[in-house]
């Protein structure tokens, strides 16, 4: 298990563990079958992202700078870097607001700070095989939901239901729901991530070459990539899952309908569930933040630098390359001030999700083309099974996506 846990793990952060609840609170069980749907296209287009590091020995930003046009790549990095920055922001409150539940006591610029140093801090001090080691042992803060899923009621009939049988409704608001879901479920900073690990774990393992210089490696080396990122992206449904199945269970039956973040499904879950299960469910809020906000700081960076060829990567020294690890500094800063500064984490999710919604779909295709380029691949090229799912996938992102911004702007 590497970087396909990891990243399945870092995609259920405090903003994701918001939307999923609001999902819950507001819907019921109904939409549970959008984390069944998604599943296939992710561990997809996850599998192709991570492929296209491995194989190349170059991360997506990498790719595109060497074979397309900067016009295109620019954009598209910009874009990503903007979004990234919001949602770190948004994760890091989520994560002092979960705290301060706890304890009262301690002021939440001091979480916030806290949780920003040790963030930043630990990519850019921390040797590569000791910090990946770290963001793995934090996916098992993801096993709280399970545990909350344990203590409360749930209709398992309804459950069932919601997970097997597609439910739609013709309203706006339920559109914008599914639309919310895919683009949190399937997000262009975990492309980028996924496939820089696999560059990452080439430079640090000697024995591991980038396929098109020891084709030899390919069998086992995409078998892992397969069952890795299947896992991971398995794990990242299932607590999703989990996380909805139980504001559908406590929220959607009361007032608390119209949640405004994680943090606040944590509170709202106090008198309804029970001190045990809003403990642990502000506990993950954390424990998930801790593991997202260093891929979101960290996939912003690879991208950047790539774009801009500057020296990249964890595994290199903070000396060697300065610009990279300034960025992860950076964005981690901007993102704890747009807290000090008061900007709503509602209005930063939103923009972060138009701009997740305009980047992806590009991107998506970027993959395709890329994963399906006998030039770029050598022998490695995507089968065609995993074409016909990717370009699925793709597709229906599109329409999500311009679905979403329509209302958002309609």
């Amino acid at each position: 298990m590497g970087p396909g846990l990891i990243t399945g793990a870092a995609d259920d952060d405090p903003s994701g563990i918001a939307t999923y609840s609001q999902a819950g609170a507001q819907f019921g069980f109904v939409l549970g079958w959008t984390l069944l749907a998604t599943y296939p296209l992710m561990a997809v287009i996850q599998s192709i992202s991570a492929r296209i590091g491995r194989t190349t020995g170059h991360g997506i930003a990498g790719n595109v700078r060497q074979h397309y046009s900067r016009w295109l790549l620019y954009p598209l990095v910009g874009g990503l870097t903007f979004a990234n920055v919001c949602n770190l922001g948004a994760d890091l409150g989520a994560m002092a607001e979960a705290s301060r539940l706890l304890l009262p006591a301690v002021p939440a610029w001091a979480f916030l700070a806290g949780f920003a140093l040790v963030c930043a801090a630990g990519q850019i001090f921390l040797q590569h095989k000791r910090y990946a080691a770290i963001l793995k042992w934090l996916t098992v803060s993801l096993f709280a939901y399970f545990a909350v899923l344990v203590v409360v009621h749930v209709s398992w009939s309804d459950f069932l239901r919601g997970l097997l049988v597609p439910h739609w409704q013709k309203d706006r608001t339920f559109s914008l729901m599914v639309a919310a879901i895919l683009g949190t479920t399937i997000s262009p900073y975990l492309f980028f991530w996924q496939a820089s690990q696999e560059v990452e774990d080439i430079k640090t393992e000697p024995i591991r070459q980038a396929l098109r210089r020891r084709p030899a490696q390919g069998a086992d080396a995409l078998n892992r990539i397969r069952l890795d990122t299947l896992i991971g992206m398995g794990m990242s449904n299932l607590v999703a899952l989990a996380i909805m199945a139980t504001a559908a269970a406590t929220l959607h039956q009361s007032q608390m309908q119209d949640l405004q973040s994680a943090a606040q499904a944590a509170e709202a879950l106090r008198p309804l569930a029970g001190e045990f299960a809003f403990a642990l469910f502000a506990l993950g809020i954390v424990g998930t933040g801790l593991l997202a906000v260093p891929v979101l700081a960290g996939s912003a960076a690879y991208a950047l630098s790539e774009a801009r060829g500057w020296p990249v990567g964890l595994s290199r020294r903070p000396q060697q390359a300065k610009a990279f690890y300034g960025t992860i500094a950076i964005a981690t800063l901007l993102g704890a001030l747009a807290n000090v500064l008061h900007i709503s984490p509602i209005k930063a999710l939103v923009w972060a999700a138009v701009l997740n919604a305009v980047t992806a779909v590009p991107i998506m295709v970027l993959l395709m083309k890329i994963g399906s380029n006998p030039k770029i691949m050598g022998s490695f090229v995507i089968s065609q099974r995993s074409r016909a799912i990717g370009w699925l996938a793709t597709a229906v992102m599109t329409l999500a996506s311009g679905g979403f911004i329509t209302s958002l702007f309609g």
